[in-house]
This record gives structure tokens, C-alpha cells and sequence, in this order.
């Protein structure tokens, strides 16, 4: 996996908070964080005068919100919401959040974020690679000027990473230039099952499920709370 840098940026109105952001982005050498900003009003010329691949936005602040800051800079690659306010998910996820941070920052979430950030840059890199072709019941995943032929009962589960689908079997990972909302639409996808807004999982291959998450084969995927109901409906209810 690349350990690459990215540039960061934050913004938060409370102190404290953008103090706390800052102190957990520093302890990942993935992150650069060029600038910290009070406001969104303050950080707006800044984003207009340079590129950066990742913001860590509060969401209420007075004058301009971060809601409002993304929707005008939606060409940063990476937006990571941190608040307070649980309720402005739905709202975050609209102007294509990467991930949403509910106040305060524990550690272990955090981490987690960034680890999907590095992974997300090393797939956008590898991607160009990738192309997409449906049969009947196969997949094939082009790899540079070799085509892979996967079946389609042996993909355990898709992972969605913004623009790409990450297609797992119980051996190898692949990844494709599709989102996995794209990807399900098509009719030989129809046997997987959203449990996640990222996560999608073949239903034969799936073992059990917990209050949090499905096994399927050895993998452990999580559950999303508004997807709880989709699989007590068809019986899979813990």
C-alpha cells in the first residue's frame, strides 16, 4: 500500500476541536496538513487558489456551513465531515462525503477513516488499469492488456470506495472504475445484498449475522442501520 502524502486541510470553528483534529491527522504520515482555518468563509479563497485531496469539515458554522464549503469545492477528492450533530449525515453524504465523524473523535474511528483514505488514493492510482465486462455469469476484469475471468458465484462480497468497486473473492481483490450503486444495477448483480452503504455481499456466501455485522465465508462486513431491516426481512435476524 502507498505512503504517499496527502495535502489536508481543516476547518472548525470551535478551538478545541480544530486543535483535536489537527492532533489526531498528525499522527498519520499519510496526511500533509497545509492549512487550518476557523471558518468556512475564511477557508473558501484559500480552496479557490489551490488543489487539495483532503478536508476534515465541521458542518455548523456560522455564515458559511461546511456543507456549503463542499458544495462549492466539489473537486477535492476527499471531505470528511467532524461534528457534533449526528443528524446532518443524510445531508453530508448528498454533496458526496467521504466519511462522517460524529464529535468527539475517538481514535479508533478516526484511524479507520484514514485507512480507507490511503486505501482510496492507492486504488484511484490503480484503477486506469481496470476495466469492466459482463457476461451471462462471468466478470471480466481487464488488467492492462490481460483479461481476468472471474465467475460470479465465487465473488464474495463488493466494497464501494466513491468511484470504484472493490470485487473480492475468497483469494484475490480486484478493482474496478464503477461505483458499486452502478454495479448492483446491472442484472448478474442481482444475487448480492446491500448491508452498507459501501458493502454489498453475495447471500450464499453469507454464514451469519450479528447485531453489527455479516460473516460471510471469512470476512467480517458491517451492517449500515438504515440496511438492518432489509436483512431482517428475509431472515437473516440475529
Amino acid at each position: 500500500m502507498s505512503r504517499n502524502t496527502h495535502s489536508c486541510i481543516i476547518v472548525d470553528d470551535n478551538e478545541i476541536d480544530r486543535l483535536t483534529a489537527l492532533a489526531h491527522a498528525r499522527q498519520y504520515p499519510i496526511l500533509d496538513v497545509v492549512s487550518v482555518f476557523e471558518s468556512a468563509t475564511e477557508a473558501l479563497p484559500f480552496l479557490q487558489n489551490r488543489s487539495v485531496d483532503v478536508a476534515l469539515l465541521d458542518v455548523d458554522m456560522p455564515g458559511l456551513s461546511g456543507l456549503e464549503l463542499r458544495a462549492n469545492l466539489m473537486q477535492i477528492p476527499v471531505c470528511v465531515f467532524i461534528t457534533a450533530y449526528p443528524d446532518y449525515a443524510a445531508d453530508s453524504f448528498a454533496v458526496d462525503a467521504f466519511d462522517y465523524l460524529v464529535k468527539p473523535i475517538r481514535a479508533e474511528r478516526f484511524g479507520h477513516t484514514m485507512n480507507r483514505i490511503e486505501r482510496f488514493f492507492d486504488l484511484t492510482r490503480k484503477a486506469h488499469l481496470f476495466d469492466l465486462s459482463l457476461g451471462a455469469d462471468t466478470v471480466f476484469i481487464k488488467d492492462g492488456h490481460q483479461q481476468i475471468k472471474l465467475n460470479l458465484h465465487e465473488i464474495v462480497y463488493l466494497e464501494g470506495l466513491k468511484d470504484y468497486t472493490r470485487i473480492v473473492t475468497s483469494m484475490h481483490q480486484y478493482t474496478v472504475l464503477s461505483s458499486i450503486g452502478n454495479l448492483l444495477q446491472n442484472q448478474p448483480f442481482q444475487s448480492f445484498l446491500r448491508i452498507h452503504r459501501s458493502y454489498a455481499v453475495q447471500r450464499h456466501f453469507i454464514d451469519r449475522v450479528d447485531a453489527q455485522h455479516v460473516h460471510a465465508h471469512q470476512f467480517r462486513l458491517p451492517i449500515g442501520r438504515s440496511y438492518r431491516s432489509t436483512l431482517d426481512s428475509i431472515g437473516f435476524n440475529t
